[in-house]
């Protein structure tokens, strides 16, 4: 693929959009092999979830991934990418210990190449929120389904089915905004209170499990492309099934190598005539 060095997407442009009715499109990456393609596909931004804790780490949930391990996923998709906003998601741990983790810990981030952070979290992250911001350090708020912890209370299921839920959601959007976010991921929210949130609130809001009627979307991108066939949520759409093309790709190769099929004459580096008669030559001494 040949980039076209389209400009670098920035904070403002993102905000904008949200003004002049123009949808964000953000999809998670974790590696330089798949932001390479991210990069070219006209994406606003590419964020690098601590979703990377079950998709590629194999674990249970977000909570098990660190900084370090974060960070190397980081460092590997802003060396694909030279035109989408680039999010790092802060992993749980990293700023709940305080402003002065939060700072060192973003800061980090940014040094990886990120032009943002994403931390989970209403009132009881605003303080860092703002701590951030003044520093000229970019956040991206995320509520609703918070998977960092709502599940240690909930459960993943859906937010905002009652009227007291929504109005608290509504709540820490405002929230969240006023300390500063440029944009707020809502995870899982029913299409109504999401719509409500999305009209109420000044930044973009982008949606995942959220329905249409939000600023844009993001997905995470094992699932669109139906990398796990044994997980499929009833919000994402698949729109390839990669797991089943991988499988069949597989068991080709291990056939065509089993029986001599791989590697044919096209695929055979040799030597040349002179060089060989050469050998020959060398191996009767020996």
């Amino acid at each position: 693929m040949q980039n076209q060095r389209k400009p670098k997407v920035t904070i403002s442009e993102i905000m904008d959009k949200k003004k002049n009715n123009q949808k964000i499109t953000m999809l998670t990456s974790y590696d330089y092999s798949i932001s390479r393609i991210c990069n070219e596909a006209d994406l606003d931004i590419v964020l690098i979830g601590d979703s990377a804790a079950t998709v590629m780490l194999g674990c249970d949930s977000t909570r098990e991934i660190g900084m370090d391990e974060m960070l190397t996923f980081c460092k590997g998709v802003a060396n694909g990418i030279t035109r989408p906003l680039i999010v790092g998601d802060m992993p749980f741990g990293s700023y709940q210990t305080g402003k002065s983790d939060s700072i060192s810990n973003a800061i980090k981030f940014l040094r990886c190449g990120c032009d943002a952070v994403k931390l989970e979290g209403g009132r009881e992250v605003v303080d860092i929120i703002k701590n951030l911001t003044s520093f000229g350090i970019p956040v991206m708020g995320h509520i609703g389904l918070k998977p960092q912890t709502t599940p240690l209370y909930h459960g993943y299921s859906s937010q905002g089915k009652t009227a007291e839920e929504a109005v608290k959601l509504l709540s820490e959007a405002k929230a969240v905004e006023e300390a500063g976010v440029f944009s707020i991921v809502l995870e899982k929210v029913t299409s109504e209170v999401s719509s409500v949130i999305t009209q109420v609130v000044k930044v973009p809001i982008i949606g995942i499990g959220c329905g249409p009627h939000v600023d844009g979307q993001v997905l995470v991108i094992h699932d669109m492309l139906g990398l796990y066939k044994d997980i499929e949520p009833k919000f994402v759409k698949r729109y390839l099934n990669l797991s089943g093309q991988i499988f069949d790709a597989i068991k080709e190769y291990e056939n065509e190598v089993k029986t001599g099929k791989f590697p044919q004459e096209e695929h055979t580096y040799h030597m040349r005539e002179e060089e060989f008669a050469k050998l020959e030559k060398m191996l009767r001494r020996v």
